[in-house]
């Protein structure tokens, strides 16, 4: 499985996701993208995308998206 770590999650978590190909936001240099755009290229690349912005849900139609959506709260 392809994973994302959102940039607001610390990329470290990567390492413990060992059975799985895992980069953050930050490696594949997209940084600074709006949700939608993150979201969009994201779903080409990438099965999964962690995150901990709680208010994703309310700001995308993540049903448009083809790619599974982990939000972690703390």
């Amino acid at each position: 499985m392809r994973i994302l770590i959102d940039e607001c999650l610390d990329w470290r978590l990567c390492r413990v996701l060992t059975e799985h190909y895992c980069a953050s936001v930050n490696q594949m240099h997209w940084g600074g993208l709006s949700n939608g755009m993150l979201l969009q290229r994201a779903e080409t690349e990438f099965d999964v995308f962690i995150t901990g912005d709680t208010n994703l849900m309310f700001q995308q139609n993540l049903t448009r998206f083809s790619i599974a959506v982990i939000v972690l709260e703390a």
